[in-house]
């Protein structure tokens, strides 16, 4: 007799295969029978006090352990409270999994209530969409994945009719697709791109999301040494080569204070390598930043250029480190003869000088130097992000995760949630302002019943300070980006853990400390002056 098991349980144990062991979400009656499967799979299921947060969370296990995310969220109004960091997702190249109920089809010809087109609402915000079937689960399972981590990675959705999560088909599933070899540069454009490298005496590099998704840092910090290459990353990839490196520039992006050095440089190198760069990162003043007919520029992407950010020389579709191991035959030079990449980090470090008094220069970097350098950090959207991601300096990929491409609030907390529950030994801070904060407090609860200990540290100044800053440039009258300074630290006590409110550089220090032999997570709520970010981003 042919052993069978349920149509959720093939996808459950495809997901285990793929190395995941944690998912995320709230369930709804439709999806029990999903939840029961991961469970019996070996795939804890968590959860979470809203949808968004536990997509955030589960982006925080793919970045710690490098297998596909899970978000689990019941039909109708549970899975439309996921679109937001699905869309993230989308946009920072998360390849997260989601999986929802779904009225049966024959079921929703006669009754209406919460039934729509789950599928059309996510197609634009996914890879692929799956409206899964009993005898073709095997092997949706395995699209389901394949699809969310080849390539350009990013989210695919599974939706799963009540009565199939429960069908019976054989347990034995047909052999996993094999993943597409990795190839690199060949024939004529490789002797053309080996030439020039060798040419190259100001040669620079920027390298981005899909380089760190391929797992390509060793690569990029092997050949930028060999050839003395300036480095600078989108704020994804920060940590790419450590950025205490002196061929490294750190993060760029978002800030016309950092631009002003960059781009200055960038347009002077003499042959640029675009590493996996994905611009969606960017803003405006990166768009066309060299020009591809004074600048040799090899773009080294996943998927064809269709986003007309810049344009290079010789685009090549490959992975990074096959691509820069065939370059590798090139003879290394003297570069920068001028001393400019040092003279630019210099420059950069002036530029976001760490105030000697009080400030949200001096709360950052009284936290790099307290907490200790494998630190995991996670950054909210606004402008505590930008000075964040200039003035903490990452050690490794990932020391920094944030909403890049989407840039959307509410993210930080619930990412240090996942990436404390991945490694719950290692040291964990968010970084949020007060208003995105209060989008997700309640999480707090999840993080108090999972015993976890991460410090979540607010920017506390009683405004949407980023958005009133630019309503102050264009000389609009204030309207609504102020709100009430709320008791954040009396949040953090209130939900279980500790904490504080701070003023000055000593007193973070001491909560700091505290923080790290804490046995519950601490609030801490520092509070600065409103317009505290003028002139410093």
């Amino acid at each position: 007799m042919t052993d069978t098991i349920r149509a959720a349980d093939a996808l459950a144990r495809r997901l285990h295969a793929a190395g995941c062991r944690f998912a995320f979400g709230m369930p709804g009656g439709e999806v029990l029978t999903i939840v029961d499967a991961l469970e019996r799979a070996g795939i804890r299921f968590v959860l979470a006090k809203h949808e968004n947060a536990a997509a955030f969370m589960a982006e925080a296990a793919w970045h710690r352990s490098g297998a596909p995310g899970i978000l689990v969220a019941t039909v109708g109004p549970g899975l439309l409270n996921g679109v937001n960091a699905i869309a993230n997702a989308h946009q920072d190249r998360v390849p997260l999994i989601v999986l929802a109920g779904s009225i049966d089809s024959d079921e929703a010809e006669t009754y209406t209530h919460q039934v729509l087109d789950q599928r059309a609402v996510l197609a634009p915000i996914t890879k692929a969409t799956f409206g899964m079937t009993a005898g073709a689960a095997h092997v949706q399972a395995d699209k389901a994945v394949s699809l969310a981590l080849e390539g350009r990675m990013g989210p695919v959705y599974v939706d799963v009719p009540i009565s199939v999560a429960d069908a019976k088909l054989p347990a034995a599933a047909p052999a996993a697709r094999v993943a597409a070899a990795q190839t690199g540069l060949s024939g004529d454009d490789l002797a053309l791109a080996t030439g020039w490298l060798t040419e190259a005496r100001r040669p620079l590099m920027i390298a981005g999301v899909d380089a760190m998704n391929q797992g390509a840092e060793p690569a990029i910090a092997a050949f930028c040494e060999r050839y003395g290459i300036a480095l600078i990353t989108s704020y994804k990839a920060k940590g790419t080569l450590p950025e205490d490196h002196p061929l490294c520039l750190g993060g760029a992006g978002l800030s016309p204070l950092a631009d002003r050095h960059l781009l200055p440089l960038v347009q002077s190198a003499d042959l640029i390598l675009c590493a996996g760069y994905d611009p969606i990162e960017m803003r405006p003043g990166w768009r066309d930043p060299w020009d591809p007919a004074q600048q040799r520029v090899i773009d080294i992407a996943p998927v064809p250029n269709d986003h007309y950010m810049h344009q290079a020389t010789l685009n090549v579709i490959g992975p990074v480190a096959p691509t820069l191991h065939a370059l590798s035959s090139a003879s290394p030079q003297d570069t920068w003869p001028g001393g400019e990449v040092a003279a630019c980090k210099t420059a950069l470090a002036e530029a976001f000088p760490a105030d000697a008094e009080w400030g949200p220069n001096a709360i950052v970097d009284v936290c790099r130097s307290t907490l200790p350098q494998d630190t995991l950090a996670t950054a909210d959207s606004g402008a505590h992000r930008i000075l964040l991601s200039q003035q903490w300096t990452c050690y490794e990929p990932r020391g920094l995760m944030q909403s890049s491409g989407l840039c959307t609030m509410g993210c930080a907390l619930p990412l240090a949630i996942g990436a404390a529950l991945m490694e719950p030994d290692r040291p964990v801070i968010s970084f949020s302002g007060d208003a995105g904060f209060l989008m997700i407090a309640g999480e707090l609860a999840t993080a108090a019943e999972l015993k976890l200990k991460p410090i979540f540290l607010v920017f506390v100044d009683g405004a949407l300070a980023l958005i009133e800053k630019k309503q102050r440039e264009r000389q609009l009258a204030n309207a609504g980006v102020d709100f009430a300074v709320h008791d954040f630290a009396a949040m953090g006590r209130a939900f279980g853990g500790a904490g504080v409110d701070v003023r000055d550089r000593d007193s973070l220090r001491t909560a700091l400390t505290d923080a790290m032999t804490a046995p519950t997570f601490t609030v801490i709520a520092a509070h600065i002056d409103k317009g505290a970010y003028d002139g410093r981003i």
